[in-house]
């Protein structure tokens, strides 16, 4: 800002000058890009012979960095990344696979379970305006960040849930895409994400001469040598490597030898940037937030999805309606269930209900239910899950029962014992052979 400040001061005294001249009317369009000429000569000729940067740090030196993470107590997780003067906040968001981004397409359908939405707001650069929608630069930097982060994000085996971040710019003075990198991975480990490591990133630049044999290779660069160098270079990864990198040259090209020093220089910078992250948090957190939701997995028959389901969404419904629809149920077409919702109680006696729906019943086996009707030749048991058996009146007890009433009740809990299992899911149960035992 001071910096934007010197040359508008620059330009006014210049204007100032030249109004003294009566020919100054007819140029005045020509003082703006004659004064940019000079400033971009200027500012290569610094680097170039003197290795003076704008702001005055050395050519490889990274502005000063600032991580924190936990900032929010309902967010599932919140990470804050400064360098110098760009400020970015990103927040993890969880949720069951149900959250996840689908995508319907001539080729097909598709399916996202990681996600990074990036927002650059106009007070991040001082300006004000109208909000508008995502354009091309928010798309860019979002699938810039996504794709450096993505290389450490678990499988859905590992962590089976779908995972949002929001990058909001609070500041933005040169590589705002690299800052929500960063912010991101701090987000994710405070979230519980088990991520295998942190992800760095960095924004290298280049003033070349104008006959393209000297050059000199920037670290982190900021508006003046974004504005004026002659690459912008973004390099993420981890300590271990690169995952993600993007250029944009104003030149015709570079050399392998330019690229080769950018990325050795970018490693360096990557390195002090992650020894920063990890003293502000070095690993997930053990468990993710008491507000995320939870889930448990399980994997049935691909022939038992129906049942679970049952006609109509009835036995999947009921389990969720059980629950006063606090959990949600989402099954895969490989027959993967996933139970989640907040409350782990009300997600464990879901997930039992799920189990229940599918299990196999076998002759012999001893079962406790719930008397849930009562007809004129027996009574209905509830086994859970949407399952239940049928006692005939002539299993009730020993002997002869006038009235299935004069043995059990609406309501009762009893304890039967199965005395057939039929192919077709039928179950028929004895009270009587229980009491034998």
């Amino acid at each position: 800002a001071m910096k934007e400040k010197t040359l508008n001061e620059l330009k006014t005294e210049l204007e100032e000058h030249l109004e003294e001249d009566e020919e100054f009317a007819e140029k005045k369009p020509e003082i703006d890009p004659i004064l940019e000429r000079e400033i971009d000569l200027f500012v290569h000729h610094e680097v170039l012979e003197n290795e003076v940067r704008p702001d005055g740090r050395k050519l490889d030196e990274v502005r000063s960095l600032y991580g924190e993470v936990g900032l929010f107590e309902l967010t599932h997780g919140s990470g804050l990344f400064i360098r110098g003067t760009t400020q970015v906040l990103v927040v993890t968001t969880l949720a069951s696979s149900s959250g996840e981004q689908l995508t319907e397409t001539m080729e097909g359908t598709s399916r996202k379970r990681f996600m990074l939405h990036y927002n650059f707001p106009n007070f991040s650069v001082g300006e004000t305006g109208r909000s508008r929608g995502p354009g091309r630069r928010e798309i860019g930097h979002g699938t810039l960040a996504l794709k450096a982060l993505k290389a450490v994000i678990p499988s859905k085996e590992e962590f089976p849930y779908t995972i949002r971040l929001v990058a909001e710019t609070l500041s933005s003075n040169g590589s705002s895409s690299q800052a929500s990198t960063c912010a991101g991975s701090l987000s994710l480990m405070d979230a519980g994400v088990p991520i295998k490591k942190h992800v760095a990133g960095i924004a290298m630049g280049l003033m070349l001469d104008e006959k393209g044999k000297k050059y000199k290779i920037l670290t982190d660069i900021q508006g003046p040598e974004d504005h004026y160098g002659d690459m912008d270079f973004k390099v993420a990864g981890t300590d271990e490597g690169v995952t993600a990198i993007q250029m944009d040259v104003k030149i015709s090209g570079i050399t392998s030898e330019i690229l080769e020093q950018a990325l050795a220089q970018a490693k360096q910078a990557r390195l002090q940037i992650l020894d920063s992250m990890n003293k502000v948090i070095a690993k997930p957190r053990e468990s993710v937030s008491k507000y995320a939701p939870k889930i448990m997995v399980l994997k049935i028959p691909q022939d038992k999805i129906g049942e679970v389901i049952g006609p109509g969404g009835r036995n999947i419904n009921g389990i969720i309606a059980a629950s006063d629809d606090k959990v949600t149920i989402d099954i895969d077409e490989d027959g993967t269930v996933y139970v989640a919702g907040v409350d782990m109680e009300l997600v464990e006696r879901a997930y039992e209900a799920v189990k229940s729906t599918v299990r196999e019943y076998a002759v012999g086996e001893i079962v406790t239910g719930r008397i849930i009707k009562i007809l004129d030749f027996g009574a209905i048991l509830d086994l859970g899950g949407g399952r239940d058996g049928m006692i005939h009146v002539s299993e009730l007890k020993e002997g002869y029962v006038k009235s299935v009433e004069d043995v059990v009740h609406m309501g009762d809990t009893v304890t039967a014992k199965i005395v057939r299992a039929d192919p077709d899911g039928r179950i028929g149960l004895s009270l009587k052979a229980v009491e034998k035992k």
